[in-house]
Order: C-alpha cells, then structure tokens, then sequence
C-alpha cells in the first residue's frame, strides 16, 4: 500500500512540476496548483490504473528488468490514449501538449527509480521480520519454499528446529542451520532478535515445546502456527494439513444476516443493470452462434450450488451441440476440439458467461464465490479431496478468488488447489474482497487470460 500511494504522489509530483516548470511566471505555484489540480489528478489516476492493468503492480513482474521496461511503455502509451478519449469528451480536462510530453519524461524517470528503490529495499531485507520455524517435515518446507519465491512476503529464517535427528537428516534445511531438540529455543529466540516463531510440525501430539513456546510468548515473541502462517503469505489454505479444529477455532467463517442481504442486493441491482445495458451486445453475439454452427445458443446444465442443491446454469453456446455425448462428462482443454469458432472468441473475451448474470438475479448465484461444479465431478470430489463437501456453504460466482489466482482446472489436481482458494475466500469473505476479485477479474478480461 506504501508502494502504491507513493507512486501515486510521484505521479501527481510529475505533472505538477511538469505545469509549474512550462507556466511558472505567469502564474504563481499556488494560483496554479488551484487551477490545475483536479487535471493532475486524473493523469494520475488514468496512469495508475494503466500500471495496474499492465500487472505492475504484481510483485513478480519487478523481478524481470526487461518485462518490467516493457510493460511500462505499454502502460505509457495506454494511458496516452485513454487521456485523449478524456480530452476528447471533456476538452477542459486538457493539460497542455508540452506540459504532457515534459510529463512523460517525468514520469518514466520518477517511477523507475521508485520501483529500483522498491526493488532495492526487498533485496537487502530493509524490512523483514526475522523468525525461526519449529519442525522440518512438509509444512516446514511448504513455507520455506512460498517465502523464497515469494521475495515480498519480508520474512528471514535464522534457524530451523527440529525434534530429533534422523537418518536423512542433515545440519542445514534448505541452506538454513537446523538444530535439534527445543530446549534452547526460547534462548536461542532472544539471541538472534527473532519477533516470531513459526511453529511448521507436521506432527505435534507428543514433541510439541509447549513450555518453550509459553516462554517465548511471554517474553514478546509472537507464535504462530504453520496453517495460518501458510495462509496469510500465499492467500490459500493448505487443506492437505490442516485438521476440523483448526477450522473450528481460527478466525474467519463470518456470515452475518446484514452481509447476506447486501451482497444478494447488490448482486441483484448490478446484474440487473449489467442485463439491461449489455442486452444488445448479448443479441449480435447469440445472432453470430446461431450462424456460426446447428444447436441452440444458450447452454444450459445442471449445477450445485449453496448447501448442494442443484440449479440450472446458463450459458451462451460455445461447442458442437450435443459435444459430451461420445465421451461423457469431461473436462475442458487446451485448444478443445469442441469448440466452434465463435465459441473460441466469446471464451477468450468470457463472453460466454454473460447469461449467468440471469442466475445472479434469480439468486442461485452471486457476483463472487467458488465456481459451480457439476454434480458428476462433485460425487468423485467429495470423495477424493479433504474438505471439499465446505465450497458449497456459500453460492457460487461468476467469479471468484480462485479464479483469478489460479488458471482453468482440468484435472482433480487443479481441483485441490483450486479448493485451497476457495476456502480461503468463504474463510474472509468480505465487500473489500469482492471488489479486488471483481477488479481483477475486469483485468483478466480485458486482457483475455485464462480461458480455455
């Protein structure tokens, strides 16, 4: 969020000195900044969300110099042309040529720097919190593995501990010294000016260092264990790990009667108003499937939905008709010979899911929640994939967080990790996070990802 406003002010910093380095002299700085001002305001913000749809403001996207460079000229040059579509409808909006072009150059240098700055601060750690974990078991190395990809999260391991040596075992976990047995580990805490202890065993009934953990607690070292650390980094629960009273008494799973109500209303005006407005698009779109290939063109199919009940899903047709009737029930694929050649373009542009907003203002859907499912894949799941039977206490979404941090599942596999999302989300499900789902899914569209 510092990243972000700061950028912000440097943009705004931008134009500003870019108006007052062309007009200063005429008119004073404060004169000026008066007038211009609500100007400078929508070059920042029309620049903004330029970077935001050009994923700069993902944090793998600053590792690459080359990708970073690029993606900043087409970000330049979008917000270019959504700044001439502005001036052309509202022409007093307008800056000034040269105060644009002085601008640009402004820009390019000032948020360069910042992001090099920001770049520079997460390589030497300016910022981290030092910890140690407790155990070397899968979660452990779970965790290890999302804070080294993860270069952001600002975490630095000093020591691992572990219950006992093993055979395999060796005197460093992943290039971090590993020491065994816990009596030392609340000294050891103090010593290396640790702030938290990550408590990662795969196993804890019997070994679990109660009395040091209690010691570490109330000297002031936080103390947390593996799941939730798991999940506040990667946005995801570890459904493979966690047990029934970790769900049971972690925090989350809030479903107010007042938070119901304004999300099934809000679904409703705005897929209401979404049908109305997008309708004659939906019709030269339903004029092209009919064209294009024999079968009728919306699709309809049963789903489960909230508390497993069954309701019928629309969408425009974008296969053969009659498609499954050789193979069965199967998933979706890359380049599926199924798909016509309209349904090629709807799909990529998530055309095809417009008539599910029919469902939202029926209520079987809402905007945001778990992908509904097909009963057939629903019976196999439930059986093969812990908690799986939990995705349906909520309706499902046209969208949801699943979906936009994670690709097209086509398999049981992506079906798991697909899951490990969508308990995240019922787990802090909330109107802020709706609205960054909705976002980024806007982004997803207009950029046609993900679609198969």
């Amino acid at each position: 969020m510092i990243f972000i406003l700061g950028e912000g002010v440097l943009i705004y910093c931008a134009v500003a000195l870019a108006s007052i380095f062309l007009l200063y002299g005429d008119i004073g700085i404060e004169d000026l900044l008066a007038m211009f001002w609500v100007k400078i305001l929508i070059v920042a913000m029309v620049t903004q969300i330029s970077l935001y749809f050009n994923d700069l403001y993902e944090f793998k996207t600053g590792d690459n110099i080359i990708e970073m460079s690029t993606r900043l000229v087409q970000s330049i040059g979008m917000t270019s042309i959504a700044l001439a579509a502005i001036y052309f409808l509202w022409p007093d909006a307008m800056i000034g040529r040269w105060i644009f072009f002085i601008s640009i150059i402004l820009l390019v240098l000032f948020l360069v720097s910042w992001r090099f700055l920001y770049a520079y601060v997460i390589h030497k750690r300016f910022f981290t919190e030092t910890s140690i974990i407790v155990g070397d078991g899968d979660l452990a190395r779970d965790i290890l593995r999302e804070i080294e990809v993860r270069k952001d999260v600002g975490y630095d391991i000093r020591r691992i501990f572990a219950h006992e040596k093993r055979k395999d075992s060796g005197d460093h976990f992943d290039s971090i010294p590993i020491q065994y047995g816990f009596d030392e580990l609340c000294d050891v805490a103090e010593a290396e000016g640790v702030s938290s202890v990550i408590v990662a065993l795969d196993q804890k009934r019997g070994i679990m260092p109660y009395h040091e953990l209690l010691n570490c607690r109330l000297k002031g070292i936080s103390v947390i264990d593996g799941e939730s650390f798991y999940e506040r980094i990667t946005g995801k629960l570890l459904v493979e790990k966690i047990n029934p009273s970790w769900l049971i008494f972690s925090d989350g799973f809030k479903k107010s009667t007042i938070s119901r109500i304004t999300k099934r209303l809000i679904g409703f005006i705005l897929s209401l108003i979404m049908l109305t407005t997008l309708l004659p698009i939906m019709l030269l779109f339903a004029i092209a499937i009919k064209l294009d290939s024999r079968g009728p063109v919306l699709f309809s199919q049963k789903r489960v939905g909230e508390n497993g009940e069954l309701f019928t899903l629309y969408k425009f047709r974008s296969m053969k008709a009659n498609a499954e009737d050789e193979t069965g029930p199967v998933w979706a694929q890359d380049n599926d010979p199924r798909i016509t050649r309209v349904g090629k373009i709807i799909r990529k542009l998530r055309i095809d899911e417009l008539p599910q907003l029919w469902n939202v203002l029926k209520g079987d859907m809402s905007f945001v929640g778990p992908r509904p499912e097909r009963p057939f894949f629903v019976e196999k799941l439930n059986h093969s994939i812990p908690y799986y039977k939990e995705r349906f206490t909520v309706k499902p979404g046209v969208t949801g967080w699943a979906q936009i941090k994670y690709s097209y599942g086509a398999c049981e596999k992506d079906a798991l990790e697909k899951l490990k999302y969508d308990l995240y989300y019922i787990k802090n499900m909330s109107f802020v996070m709706d609205l960054s789902v909705i976002l980024h899914t806007i982004k997803i569209v207009l950029l046609g990802r993900g679609s198969r």
